[in-house]
């Protein structure tokens, strides 16, 4: 059984609704263990888009990394994600952020998330839930990787 720890995100439509509906797509699935409050977030990447809403989520799973990605990804479709735009608006994203103190790096598969580190959208709610969880390239604890971002808001929504 391994923990593994998940980012969720949603700028289009009911975003609160989006992350409840994935997540319990999720628990269909794998166990999960926590949930991060609910960030609204600034868009990165350029394009002119909606705030996101942004959790973490700790899940534990007996599944091979690449079936929890196969997994992310069938979750995405079914709550009508779409590839339009690199980093462009989307219904929901669900991306592998680290398992455990593995590092994977395949064509399909990078673990740790190789942008985590940059992005406090991820880190922030990721440290609520797992603050001494161990970044396996920086060997430092989540907690110890957060920065501080005005661009990151904990909001009321509850999920």
């Amino acid at each position: 059984m391994s923990t593994i720890y998940l980012s969720l995100g949603s700028n289009m439509g009911d975003r609160a609704e989006h992350l409840r509906n994935a997540l319990h797509l999720l628990s269909e699935t794998v166990q999960i263990e926590e949930v991060s409050a609910v960030y609204e977030t600034a868009p990165v990447g350029g394009v002119e888009q909606a705030d996101f809403y942004n959790i973490c989520a700790a899940i534990t799973s007996e599944r091979a990394p690449e079936e929890v990605l196969a997994l992310c990804q069938s979750i995405e479709q079914r709550l009508n994600r779409v590839r339009i735009v690199h980093w462009g608006p989307r219904t929901i994203d669900l991306d592998i952020l680290m398992i455990e103190d593995r590092i994977i790096d395949t064509e399909d598969l990078k673990v740790p998330h190789p942008y985590m580190t940059e992005r406090s959208f991820v880190l922030i709610p990721l440290a609520e839930i797992a603050p001494d969880a161990i970044h396996p390239i920086s060997n430092k604890k989540i907690k110890e990787l957060v920065h501080v971002d005005k661009e990151v808001r904990k909001t009321k929504v509850r999920l």
